[in-house]
């Protein structure tokens, strides 16, 4: 069986990594175009363009599929399934229509809960208690397709949404190889989704980062944790501006955004509802420390 992967960031590379791992045969692999990052801005590949280059794949990088020549250059690789994973890129129907089996998506929610681009860091940012991936296949509609497999996870309480990724990735690859060992017995019926359920999960932006103090303790710590680790919380701390790294659930109270204290494990300050202990964050300009290590250096005023 010919599959073509499509993927970009690192859980897509994790996924690819395990179906060469189980012997499928990748005849070619789609990225994002290098992209300029850091300081100096210098072009930067994939972590998909790096697996598939290393295991001497042929990488093709359109920066869409507009020209009928792109479609045809994926017609040629003869495709029975594209297998398709954070790639970046909606796919019009005519890529749809190329493979004999067509194109499956492992998307890191349980659909129909969380469609869109952030699905696992609102699930974060939402108190949600379990996650999971959904194999499904790929349609015009965003992540309205056929559901073929799901697996779920518990999100533990404080973990962060980079850390759920983690995790995630390793379950999407396995949910992958075993799609496609189910491919290659026969054809694969999927489940039709309800729509009516449908929820969605837009992209992050730094608008979203300073933190509301009037939530309740537990609401602050999941933002903290679904922005982790980007495009991460922020904070003003007497008149000063912080990023917020990593925080913790404690009693106490007081007007909202009061700080109460500090202690050997961090800063107490003041929620809607209860209190949180920050207990990592970063000055502008520095780099991040545990916050008590921080305000030995810098005391509180007053």
């Amino acid at each position: 069986m010919r599959v073509v992967f499509m993927g970009t960031p690192d859980i897509a590379a994790t996924c690819l990594k395990k179906i060469l791992a189980d012997g499928f045969q990748v005849v070619g692999v789609y990225t994002q175009p290098d992209r300029p990052k850091g300081r100096g801005m210098k072009m930067v590949a994939s972590p998909v363009k790096e697996v598939a280059l290393a295991a001497g794949i042929e990488v093709y990088q359109p920066e869409n599929f507009r020209d009928p020549a792109t479609v045809e250059q994926l017609r040629a690789l003869r495709p029975d399934v594209c297998a398709v994973v954070a790639y970046g890129r909606i796919l019009p129907q005519s890529v749809l229509d190329v493979p004999g089996r067509g194109c499956i998506n492992i998307h890191a929610s349980v659909l129909p809960e969380y469609r869109g681009s952030a699905p696992y860091q609102w699930a974060v940012l939402d108190g949600r208690t379990e996650t999971g991936v959904t194999a499904m296949y790929l349609t015009r509609e965003m992540d309205a397709g056929d559901v073929i497999d799901v697996a779920r996870t518990p999100i533990g309480p404080d973990e962060t949404a980079g850390e759920l990724l983690d995790r995630l990735a390793v379950l999407g690859a396995d949910i992958l190889s075993k799609t496609l060992r189910r491919f290659q017995a026969g054809p694969v019926a999927g489940t039709p989704q309800d729509h009516s359920a449908a929820t969605y999960a837009p992209m992050l932006d730094k608008t979203m980062c300073p933190i509301d103090w009037t939530k309740t303790a537990r609401q602050v710590h999941d933002h903290v944790r679904g922005l982790h680790p980007w495009p991460v919380a922020t904070a003003q701390i007497q008149g000063k501006p912080f990023k917020i790294h990593a925080t913790a659930v404690v009693e106490g109270q007081g007007q909202p955004g009061q700080i109460l204290g500090l202690t050997k494990t961090g800063l107490v300050v003041a929620c809607g509802q209860g209190a949180i202990e920050i207990r990592s964050l970063q000055a502008e300009g520095g780099k991040r420390m545990a916050a008590p290590d921080y305000f030995r250096g810098h005391p509180l005023e007053g």
